[in-house]
């Protein structure tokens, strides 16, 4: 008989891997106790879907048979083992528990009915508990094939549905990709075929549906019809979506051989799955949200409770998860698990120290973690000095911090804990263990360090040995770090090391690609419509003589002052405020919901676009307004401001207000650029310098999936593709470390700073000696100002440069490696003691500024930006090495470049002011006299400018320059071809047309320097 390829013969394969059956089964009663016995590999039984109750939604027969094998006294107290009215009460009291708190709940916590409290699941046994593992003997997983579900359309059936005692957990759609069809059918059919109002499949009744094919794996929690999310459920393959092939089977099978065990679902049920509860701020709304693991959260935090397990107390994780990856939920899961994690016996973790670097993440983290907690009140938030100390006292083994507030609040902790074993839990691992940080983290936590004759007084060398120690990854503590954008520096403390011929290369523990979260569509690619926009300007000399200044620092304040000239910032508002209403918000975009965020470089200049921002969008008579973002206080036009007195609420409420109307625009100084998760952010508009992992951050804000978002876009006034490009390549896919940084350069670096004797070893050894001993200021300024002496004294500009710079490397350098070099240098320390406070005293080069006024000897003569054509930005598929971290520092004072301004001015226009008009001469005179003559007298405009207002007078003045240029047709092609192809031009040439025709004569000097600047 030849092989089933049929959807039906998927189903046969995965039930008979389930239950060790092929066909539909008979009744229990009916059954052979061999087939009715769950299958050797699974733990599963076979189901009949004869004994489904539509109307309640449960498998009556494997629950009455939990219930008598484990309950029988209250089976019979409550009267429910037999047909009749009492126990259909026991079914509407089961059913209501279940759609008020949902399956997960009510299998973990069972229910109470009348006098009784019924148990529906027993968890997972502790070792040694030998009732327990009876008791979880006793559950009955079962999967039926072919589930007739409907209470109405008595036919319709599922292709399979999975069970715990009775109660559904699991529905499946099946398809076979050999008979064509995929698993983008079986979503199909459930977005289509399967009526959401079903008992079935209500909110809360399963843990998930799951659509199945033989290559890929798809689930969603909530069906909602036509607007039910079908998220991915697969491993991955070569760092992006899918699958890989599989030697022994199909490629799905992992579903039913790893996921769906017996003991692998109790795992999820009682650690993952779980309906949590979101409150809006404002309305104070409660929505229920039912959440399941994906794939890679799953694995990574086995893989992690594992290898934890196995390799004690003291490693290092680096998690290298994209945005998107929903890291959030995969650090609570790891922080309530570990707590419980034991070696041979022992619990291996005291307290689990969640630290995040990003404020809005502190809430969801603890939040989260309180609600996957089994016991919220082993959750504690330390906020306050002192918190640390009182939750580890009363017992909190989760305790949620900022790296802000970390250092102060480990002060706290008395001796008696350092005694203690913890898993400390990084969010976003850049900046978390860097320097004094970290030293001070260390030595709070570290284990008790007992100084040879503890009734001597501790000496320079103890206290030297002391610090050092402290500057050491804990030896009582096991780091989890996590990370979409892993630096060097991470990777070299966190990742795994692989010794590669003779260097050792670093690499994540575990990595989730910003290329598979694409593909899978759990984020959105923010490259996918780059659209860079170019900035052309005209300055002029307004000063007759010709001076000279530093050329290549005029051009940086030439760029700044053209960019931020209030003209300038109008344009772009303009064109910002067009572009969303037109492209957006016209082309509904995410429903009509879409926000946007403006990037700018500076507090000041987020204030200005705020202005421009509220002042065309009334002019547009728009229905949306801007909100701006930036911290603390800033003067603007004579007065203090605050984001608060401009948007009129609490800067607390920017994150709910941007999602209601009239907020359409957030307008951003570095604020909400890095840990702000908004999916209803759809366009960003830059005008600020990006590169790196700022580049990737920013852009990132926009990449959170939505129901209705399939795309998002970037309109770049500031950066180009190629700058871009090479900030996301690094992480896209898998990031690893090239080499280890070498040590020996510590070496160097110092041997290069004693050359320049600016200091002596014997001014080093005193002044820490002095310091660690608590001396006054008076007893350590003069040996620090002796040495500021001699750098101003004896070295030139180059050899100032050169040492402060080097004083500066070696201090970030030692401050690195001191953390994870397995060895101590006691040299390496004094010196950096010292330099830490030699440098801030260093006075900086001497260095005029011979680009000083310059700003006053220039004006802006034209300004327009055009937007150029939009671009998909391809990155490069292959892992990205990244190089150590640098130990060179120094260096020499650059040479100015002087020039004549005028020679610098026309430098800048020629970059920034292109001209390509090939008859400029002629197409200047069309300009700037035949058209404000032609438009100004066209009736139906001179009309409007006497009988209407200012915005119906322009209606009609671009109708008439719309027929005035047709009419140059023949004559100018390719003024028309501008003016019809190129938005930015048209654009343009209306405000100036406009500009010196409303209500007034044609001043012809007004615009005859146009016709070279305008297209």
């Amino acid at each position: 008989m030849p092989t089933d390829t049929s959807e039906k013969g998927l189903e046969t394969l995965i039930f008979r891997a389930m239950t060790g059956r092929s066909g539909l089964c008979r009744k229990a009663s009916e059954e052979p106790a061999e087939l009715a016995a769950p299958s050797e590999n699974t733990g599963w039984v076979a189901g009949d879907p004869g004994d489904f109750d539509r109307e309640h939604a449960v498998d009556l027969a494997k629950l009455l048979a939990f219930l008598n094998a484990t309950q029988q006294d209250v089976v019979e107290s409550l009267g429910i083992g037999v047909e009749g009215p009492k126990r259909v009460q026991f079914l509407h009291r089961l059913q209501g528990e279940i759609a008020k708190r949902g399956v997960v709940d009510v299998l973990r916590s069972g229910i109470k009915h009348q006098s009784a409290s019924i148990e529906l699941f027993y968890g997972t046994p502790s070792p040694g508990n030998a009732k327990a593992v009876e008791r979880f003997a006793a559950n009955i997983f079962s999967v039926t094939r072919q589930l007739r579900y409907s209470r109405d359309e008595t036919q319709l059936a599922l292709d399979m549905a999975a069970f715990i005692n009775g109660l559904p957990v699991i529905t499946f759609e099946l398809k076979n990709k050999l008979t064509k069809q995929t698993v983008d059918d079986a979503v199909q059919q459930y977005k289509l075929d399967r009526d959401a109002r079903e008992v079935l499949f209500q909110f809360g009744r399963c843990l998930v549906h799951f659509a199945v094919d033989d290559h890929e794996v798809r689930m969603c929690t909530y069906l909602k019809g036509k607007q039910s999310w079908f998220l991915p459920f697969n491993k991955g393959y070569n760092d992006g979506a899918g699958n890989p092939p599989n030697p022994d089977g199909i490629a799905t099978d992992y579903l039913w051989k790893e996921i769906l065990t017996k003991e692998g679902l109790t795992d999820i049920l009682e650690n993952y799955a779980q309906v949590v509860v979101e409150k809006d701020q404002k309305t104070g709304r409660k929505k229920h949200k039912q959440i399941f693991p994906r794939y890679h959260q799953l694995k990574v935090v086995r893989m992690l409770l594992a290898d934890a397990e196995t390799s004690g107390l003291g490693k290092r994780y680096l998690i290298q998860h994209s945005a998107g990856s929903g890291k959030s939920n995969s650090i609570a899961w790891l922080a309530h698990q570990l707590v419980g994690l034991e070696k041979a016996g022992n619990t291996l973790f005291d307290s689990v120290i969640v630290v995040t670097d990003r404020r809005v993440l502190d809430k969801q983290i603890r939040d989260t973690i309180k609600q996957f907690a089994q016991v919220s009140a082993t959750v504690g938030h330390a906020e306050h000095s002192g918190d640390l100390r009182k939750f580890l006292k009363s017992g909190k083994k989760i305790i949620i911090t900022t790296v802000q507030k970390f250092p102060f609040i480990l002060d706290e902790i008395g001796d008696e804990h350092r005694r203690s074993h913890f898993a400390i839990i990084i969010d976003e691992a850049h900046s978390s263990q860097g320097g004094r940080t970290a030293a001070m983290m260390n030595m709070a936590l570290a284990e008790g360090q007992e100084t040879a004759g503890t009734d001597e007084e501790e000496t320079t060398e103890d206290k030297i040995n002391k610090i050092m120690e402290g500057r050491k990854m804990l030896p009582n503590a096991s780091y989890f770090a996590f990370t979409a954008t892993p630096k060097n520096k991470t990777l070299e403390i966190f990742g795994e090391p692989r010794p590669e011929g003779d260097k050792v290369r670093h690499l994540p523990f575990h990595a989730y690609t910003m290329k598979q979260a694409i593909q899978e569509g759990f984020i959105l690619d923010v490259l996918q419509h780059y659209t860079p926009v170019e900035s052309y300007y005209r300055l002029a000399k307004k000063v007759e003589d010709d001076p000279l200044f530093d050329a290549k620092r005029a051009q940086k304040k030439l760029r700044r002052y053209v960019e931020s000239h209030r003209h300038a910032i109008r344009e772009k508002a303009e064109i910002m405020v067009d572009h969303f209403h037109e492209q957006v918000v016209g082309h509904r975009k995410i429903g009509g919901q879409a926000r946007a965020m403006v990037i700018t470089n500076g507090i000041e200049r987020a204030i200005q676009y705020f202005h421009a921002f509220q002042e065309y969008l009334k002019v547009r008579k728009s229905p949306y307004q801007a909100i701006v973002a930036f911290s603390g206080e800033q003067e603007y036009g004579g007065k203090k401001v605050t984001e608060a007195t401009l948007n009129g609420f609490p800067s607390s409420q920017i994150p709910d207000m941007v999602r209601q109307d009239p907020y359409r625009f957030l307008i951003v100084a570095d604020k909400f650029q890095t840990g702000y998760d908004e999916p209803l952010l759809h366009t960003m508009y830059v005008d600020k310098a990006l590169s790196g992992i700022k580049a990737v951050q920013t852009l990132s804000r926009l990449n959170r999936a939505h129901p209705l978002k399939h795309d998002t876009f970037v309109l770049d006034f500031y950066n180009d593709a190629d700058t871009i490009q090479k900030s996301f390549s690094d992480y896209y896919r898998t990031t690893i470390l090239s080499e280890e940084t070498d040590p020996n350069k510590l070496h160097d670096i110092r041997a290069d700073l004693e050359g320049h004797q600016v200091y002596s070893q014997e001014q080093v050894g005193n002044f820490v000696s002095r310091y660690l001993a608590g001396a006054d200021r008076d007893a350590l300024d003069p040996i620090l100002d002796a040495c500021v002496a001699g750098y101003n004294a004896d070295l030139d500009e180059d050899g100032q440069v050169d040492f402060k710079g080097k004083a500066k490397a070696f201090v970030r350098t030692y401050g690195f490696l001191a953390s994870i070099l397995p060895y101590n240098n006691s040299d390496w320390e004094k010196l950096s003691i010292f330099l830490n406070f030699l440098i801030p005293k260093l006075p900086a080069p001497k260095e005029d500024d011979l680009s000083r006024g310059i700003l006053d000897a220039v004006d802006m003569d034209s300004y327009r930006v055009e937007v150029q054509s939009a671009l998909q930005i391809a990155l490069p598929d292959a892992d990205a090495e990244v190089d150590p971290v640098p130990t060179s520092g120094g260096g020499r004072m650059p040479e100015p470049e002087l020039d004549q301004l005028s020679n610098i001015i026309k430098a800048f226009n020629d970059q920034f002011g292109s001209v390509e008009w090939k008859d400029a001469d002629k197409i200047r005179k069309v300009i700037a006299e035949e058209i404000p003559v032609k438009v100004s007298a066209d009736i139906a405009y001179q009309n409007a400018m006497k009988n209407s207002d200012k915005q119906n007078a322009r209606i009609e003045h671009d109708k008439a320059l719309q027929r005035v240029v047709i009419d140059l047709l023949a004559d100018h092609t390719e003024l028309f071809k501008q003016f019809s192809d190129n938005p930015s031009f048209k654009k343009w040439l209306g405000d100036t047309i406009f500009g010196v025709t409303y209500q007034t004569s044609i001043p012809v000097n007004a615009i005859s320097t146009i016709g070279g600047q305008s297209q």
